[in-house]
């Protein structure tokens, strides 16, 4: 058995768990602890030594730590969900440093995605998969044959002058009070302009709201299939491990 920690860092949250990189299934039960504020740097690196040390990870077990920020070259961009002193935080030398394991940081979204891909809604679709979550923004990750495109932020696509999910994430539908087919109007012209963009073969939606898919899903029409994802919660864990272990193994 192939075994890899995640860690999913999330504004309310900080999920852990190891993970059966053969099933994509976790081999005990996720802790969740959560998140300090403020949700500093430290604070935060803190809780993810908490997490290590309740598993009793072993040395060699890589980890990856999913991070709400776009991350590139292992550093903060921009935050939106944690304390703004993350900006400019090389995540990876952080947690490294702190926790003296083996680990890497990458984009919660992305993490997802890739965990879609190989164990859940996208697995074995060739060609390119975007993958979407819905929830206080829109998140997105971009697969092409299996590879990862990092740092899609595909979210903040302008539509109708404004960002994508200021109109469309699942937030906005309760804030708004929208109806599932006042919603799905709006999905509909979000997904046909990456359609456009990008022409996918398959669209995977995530997010808490992707329970209730049936209310919304089937109303949209695309020039691939959308659906929804399968593993939901479990989603940066899983990618997260999985990220960790391809890139230490080679």
């Amino acid at each position: 058995m192939t075994i890899a920690f995640g860690i999913d860092i999330g504004g309310s949250g900080i999920k852990g768990a190891p993970v059966n990189l053969e099933t994509g299934e976790f081999t005990d039960d996720r802790l969740r602890i959560v998140t300090p504020q403020p949700s500093t740097p430290e604070t935060v690196a803190d809780v993810c030594s908490q997490l290590i040390d309740h598993f009793e990870v072993p040395k060699d077990v890589p980890i990856g730590i999913t991070f709400p920020a776009p991350i590139k070259h292992s550093t903060v961009r921009f935050i939106a969900n944690l304390d703004q002193s993350w900006t400019g935080v090389n995540v990876t030398a952080l947690m490294q440093e702190r926790i003296g394991r083996r680990c890497i940081a990458v984009n919660d979204a992305d993490a997802a995605g890739v965990a879609e891909t190989k164990f859940g809604a996208a697995k074995n679709v060739k060609g390119l998969v975007i993958a979407t979550t819905l929830g206080t923004g829109i998140g997105s990750a971009l697969i092409n044959d299996g590879t990862l495109i990092e740092n899609s932020e595909l979210g903040h696509l302008k539509i109708r002058g404004v960002s994508a999910e200021k109109l469309a994430a699942a937030q906005i539908r309760k804030a708004e009070k929208l109806s599932w087919d006042e919603w799905a109007q709006r999905l509909q012209e979000y997904y046909s302009y990456l359609d456009m963009l990008f022409s996918p073969d398959l669209f995977v939606v995530g997010g808490g709201v992707s329970k209730k898919h049936d209310k919304f899903l089937p109303k949209l029409e695309l020039s691939c299939p959308i659906v929804p994802a399968e593993l939901r919660n479990s989603a940066g864990i899983v990618g997260g491990a999985a990220l960790a272990y391809e890139y230490f193994k080679s």
